[in-house]
């Protein structure tokens, strides 16, 4: 088969995307700057709101310290990732593992090697049996995969870590059990959901039709202000799993870029 030729502007759009796509390493210390942020702000918060009033905060604060702590926890896990793709400081490895390390133990003590292999298998063997993020081949629906999915990454160990610091926290620093239930358990919880259903059931479920690319990825088409609010970008899945190299918060760029390469390419 005779390879096309592509025509001018599809070829000045081809040279302006390996320009705009080779940022995964042209800052030095962004990541760091966003990773610190995320990391300072949810343990602020975090002693803010297990130091406060319940009767003060009302059902509404209540809610609203919940979603905003979920939010918090989700950017723990997404630092975590970026450092698996030795994106948080590229060219520190390792700070960029220290920064790795920190945010899963904060998340939930998972340990950041074996998070580390896991997550390489599924870039690797997505949407497969090798997959460690994947179902199990027959139960398919939203919570049997939500489940399997949490029962591939937690263990025992943490499962005690977690309750003895939560004992430990009641009884040593007088924190009640609905503060460290509603501010540090359950936004835990609520985040883990968060992070399967944007970026694993909707981003590798197979569609209808079938898997399209060898990602095995779809990407959620919303604007970039709610993928942001959505799950820090996750949802732009398919342009992850092509370019790797790129941070979470450059994700936008490249879901812009594809569209408008899509767009040219069909001219």
């Amino acid at each position: 088969m005779v390879a096309s030729i592509p025509n001018p502007l599809q070829q000045s759009a081809l040279n302006q995307s390996e320009t705009r796509l080779n940022i995964g390493y042209s800052y030095t210390y962004k990541g760091i700057i966003i990773a610190l942020t995320i990391i300072v702000t949810w343990i602020a918060s975090l002693c803010f709101l297990l130091s406060s009033q319940l009767e003060k905060l009302g059902i509404w604060g209540i809610l609203l310290a919940i979603v905003w702590q979920t939010f918090l926890y989700t950017g723990l896990f997404i630092t975590a990732h970026d450092a698996m793709h030795g994106l948080v400081a590229p060219n520190h490895l390792q700070i960029n593992r220290w920064f790795g390390r920190v945010a899963v133990s904060l998340y939930a003590l998972f340990p950041y090697n074996r998070l580390l292999q896991k997550h390489w298998a599924h870039h690797r063997h997505p949407a497969s049996q090798l997959d460690p993020d994947f179902h199990n081949g027959k139960q398919k629906n939203f919570f049997a995969w939500y489940l399997y999915f949490i029962g591939n990454y937690w263990s025992w160990r943490q499962i005690i870590g977690l309750t003895l610091l939560f004992h430990s926290a009641n009884v040593l620093l007088n924190i009640s059990r609905a503060h460290l239930i509603l501010f540090w358990a359950l936004p835990a919880i609520l985040s883990s959901v968060q992070l399967f259903y944007f970026g694993t059931f909707l981003t590798h479920r197979e569609p209808r039709a079938g898997y399209e690319n060898i990602h095995r990825a779809q990407s959620t088409h919303i604007v970039s202000f709610w993928s942001f609010l959505a799950c820090y970008h996750f949802g732009y899945h398919e342009e992850h799993h092509e370019y790797p190299q790129v941070p979470w918060w450059k994700l936008p760029e490249v879901y812009r870029m594809k569209r408008e390469e899509s767009v040219i390419s069909d001219q």
